[in-house]
């Protein structure tokens, strides 16, 4: 018989890119498998392996802002996830969030099953209470929830992060080996100074390399500064490597392709960081440990970890820095971000000597 299943993640971009090993789990023992997920993660629930379709809802308990939890919204979803037959949902959350409302709008819609980790008394929301899964990266945590829950990976699966890459044109791209470098981020918490990012960039290029800028429309305003900053330290156009802003120019597809072709991607704690791993492209990480470098690290490939870690703003969860002068990030010398670059590159050099 053909099952029919859900797996809901409610969150991010990034929050979809690390459930996929779970969601791949999930899907092996699926007839159909439907994701449910928020708008800021749709684009990454389309190219993960094992989706077949995928369902956008804002939800009022996840995203910031919040939308009002209005009753006709909600009678809506529970209408939309009545008609899908569904034979059982797997709800994927944080640690930091409640399965239990998403639950029970999934027993509103008639679902017989619904399995869940929870630190919360269920009561009758869910049928199978699964055990909060240890503290280690968000993928392994996710699939270890879904493998409490009696789904496994098929045989033949790394178990890393990974999509589905679609035919995609990149307008502007040079030829390998280039940088991407992705200075934006949701939460300013978690952004390494513009200022610095324009050092980091006049520097590598300096060093030779290729660099493209990245960012959502949003950005533009961000990544046009930092490049101009750049552009100002260095030649005549002529006389050096190409330096391009591609901000606002590409969809999640083209972008995936972007960083598959990259030798190395720079980025904070943000969603691209995730899309590089599953891409396979290392990344130097700016990572400010409001949230655990441990579990938000980008996954599965090499990762060259900057920032101070040990900072008074560790594991505070805050979107706005709680520390005057920013000094987990602000700490980190451009010289030291190009060094870990090149180190980096160095590294994948050596690999490729050796297996090659």
């Amino acid at each position: 018989m053909s099952r029919r299943l859900l797996v809901v993640r409610l969150d991010s971009m990034g929050d979809v890119l690390v459930s996929g090993p779970a969601i791949r789990a999930v899907a092996a023992a699926a007839g159909r498998l439907t994701l449910l997920t928020g708008p800021l993660g749709e684009g990454a629930g389309r190219l993960l392996p094992g989706v077949d379709e995928v369902l956008v809802w804002s939800c009022p308990w996840i995203m910031n802002p919040a939308p009002p939890a209005l009753p006709a919204d909600i009678g809506e979803l529970v209408e939309r996830l009545a008609r899908l037959r569904l034979d059982e949902a797997v709800i994927l959350t944080s640690f930091h969030q409640s399965p239990l409302p998403t639950a029970l709008l999934l027993r509103l819609a008639g679902v017989p099953r619904i399995v869940a980790s929870s630190e919360d008394y269920p009561g009758s929301l869910l049928d199978l209470r699964l055990p909060v899964a240890r503290d280690g990266p968000e993928p392994e945590r996710m699939l270890a929830t879904v493998r409490a829950a009696g789904f496994a990976l098929p045989p033949g699966d790394h178990g890393k992060l990974a999509i589905r890459l679609p035919p995609a044109t990149v307008r502007e791209q040079p030829h390998s080996p280039y940088l991407v470098v992705h200075p934006g981020v949701t939460a300013a918490a978690r952004a390494y100074p513009a200022e610095r990012w324009a050092e980091t960039i006049r520097l590598l290029s300096e060093a030779g390399w290729p660099v493209l800028v990245t960012g959502s429309t949003s950005e533009r305003e961000l990544t046009a500064d930092i490049v101009a900053a750049a552009r100002a330290g260095l030649p005549a156009e002529g006389d050096r490597p190409a330096l391009l802003d591609l901000a606002g120019t590409l969809d999640l597809a083209e972008l995936a392709h972007l960083l598959a072709g990259a030798c190395v991607v720079l980025a904070a704690n943000t969603g691209p960081a995730h899309l590089a791993a599953a891409v396979g492209t290392p990344v130097v990480s700016l990572f400010a440990p409001v949230v655990p470098a441990t579990r938000w690290a980008p996954y599965g490939v090499p990762v060259a970890l900057l920032g101070d870690q040990d900072a008074a703003c560790r594991d505070t969860r805050r979107t706005v820095c709680p520390v005057p002068g920013h000094p987990c990030l602000n700490g980190v010398e451009p010289a030291a971000v190009a060094s870990a670059v090149e180190q980096l590159v160095r590294q994948q050099t050596a690999t490729l000597t050796v297996t090659g």
